[in-house]
């Protein structure tokens, strides 16, 4: 048993490929205090993270034996490879797995791939695959299923939703503190965060809602519904959605969004690509065009179409496209953002839901790193995500084990400040706590936090 707070630990781990995912990766997990060493083939890209961070950077090819073992492969805790080769990925955590006795990550986004993951992790030894245009396209659908919300998350393998919205002018939020909201509404749902201009807060029930706040509330996903409605929000799914762009996103997101019995219709500007998604997409409509051209636009009814989301490789065309849907049309409008990072540019631009991939895919990997770091099997933390611009953890721990913090109830234990339970996960049953509520073992538990690097639930207490 453990009674004490978490023992985290520096881990050595080896990153393949320099690449957007690659330097994100650096960032975090350098910042997390771990032993990092990257390999690329390019030089340049090595050196411009050597000179940022400190960290070891050795040049060539990640998955050759030699490389590995220069890089310290025999005592890695782990290996994440993220290069633009699903093949090479995989090839880079099979030698690992041979050489080493670490645990390997790699990304892979190939949809040929995706029908095969559980196939591929379990006989590569693989402690998790990930495809970041799958993870996008899930997102985008989510916030589709509930287009008034800015970003719905999920967590407890579906039974609860985050949901993120913004109160307007003239909303019944505005003006009511958390303590009355929470009397007057019949839905079970907890605010967790409030971000307010460039304030971020884990709010009290003394805390006044106002109009432009933007907030964060968590509950069972029928309740996070309900609670939507009751406020004013539109919660009926979109009917349609006009995809610009029909790259491994769009496919994916396609796929879902017709599961989901909508109409979508794709624009692609290459004639071969439009062929491969037309056999791939039979209940698609695919067209051959300029997405950015702005009379296709409105011949395909962007004017009236429900929900319009641009999925090009490029993302200053993708915020272009945002703003000249939003001018022309009531849509509910989703951008994809790869590359850039100007976060205080991107917030005065008013781009409404944003979807970073990238991202995405560095919570994955952060959440098992982060629960590997304190437990040795990175079985602690089930989901991770962050919120408003990294500033705000949402957590989902699995209590596996007696400690001090089970069996307690909530009035009696002594968290950390801005340190919110949001909800417990108890055999599929989301409650959400009071002061006579414990934690016990088989639970999951989600906290909101303005701290970082939580680790196991031990970390939220005092």
């Amino acid at each position: 048993m453990i009674f004490g707070s978490s023992q985290k630990r520096g881990l050595k781990i080896i990153i393949v490929g320099c690449g957007k995912v690659g330097r994100t990766l650096v960032d975090r997990l350098s910042k997390e205090g771990h032993d990092i060493v990257v390999i690329d083939q390019k030089q340049e890209r090595i050196d411009n993270l050597t000179n940022l961070y400190d960290i070891m950077g050795i040049q060539g090819n990640g998955a050759s034996y030699s490389t590995q073992v220069e890089a310290g492969i025999k005592d890695a805790d782990l290996i994440i490879a993220v290069t633009n080769s699903d093949e090479l990925n995989l090839l880079c955590c099979t030698i690992a797995k041979q050489v080493g006795d670490c645990a390997s990550i790699a990304r892979v986004r190939n949809p040929d791939y995706s029908k095969e993951i559980s196939y591929l992790q379990e006989k590569l030894g693989l402690v998790m695959i990930i495809n970041p245009e799958l993870e996008a396209a899930r997102e985008i659908s989510s916030i589709l299923s509930l287009p008034s919300t800015l970003e719905v998350s999920s967590f407890a393998h579906g039974q609860a939703e985050m949901v993120e919205f913004k109160i307007e002018e003239g909303n019944i939020l505005d003006g009511l503190t958390i303590k009355n909201l929470s009397q007057s509404s019949s839905s079970k749902v907890l605010i967790t965060a409030v971000k307010r201009d460039d304030e971020v807060v884990i709010p009290t029930g003394d805390f006044v809602l106002k109009t432009n706040d933007i907030v964060c509330a968590v509950g069972a996903r029928r309740f996070a519904r309900t609670f939507l409605n009751e406020i004013g929000f539109k919660t009926r799914q979109v009917k349609d959605c006009l995809i610009v762009g029909g790259g491994k996103a769009s496919f994916y997101l396609a796929k879902l969004l017709l599961q989901a019995r909508m109409n979508v219709r794709i624009i692609e500007r290459s004639k071969e690509r439009c062929e491969e998604l037309s056999i791939a997409l039979p209940k698609a409509t695919i067209i051959n065009g300029d997405g950015s051209d702005e009379a296709l636009l409105r011949e395909e009814g962007i004017e009236y179409v429900e929900s319009f989301i641009p999925l090009t490789g490029i993302d200053e065309e993708n915020i272009f496209l945002t703003l000249y849907a939003n001018q022309v049309s009531n849509a509910k409008v989703i951008t994809k953002i790869n590359r850039i990072s100007f976060d205080n540019v991107m917030s005065q631009l008013n781009l409404g839901s944003v979807v970073y991939p990238r991202q995405i895919t560095a919570e994955s990997i952060i959440a098992y790193v982060r629960a590997k770091s304190a437990s040795g099997d990175g079985n602690d933390i089930l989901t991770l995500y962050h919120l408003f611009d990294q500033r705000v953890e949402a957590i989902e721990f699995n209590i596996t084990e007696k400690s001090k913090a089970t069996g307690v109830p909530f009035s009696v234990l002594q968290f950390k400040d801005n340190v919110l339970i949001a909800f417990i996960n108890r055999n599929g049953k989301i409650i959400i706590p009071s002061g006579s509520d414990t934690i016990e073992v088989g639970d999951t538990i989600m906290v909101v936090t303005t701290h970082t690097g939580f680790a196991t639930i031990l970390d939220t207490l005092r």
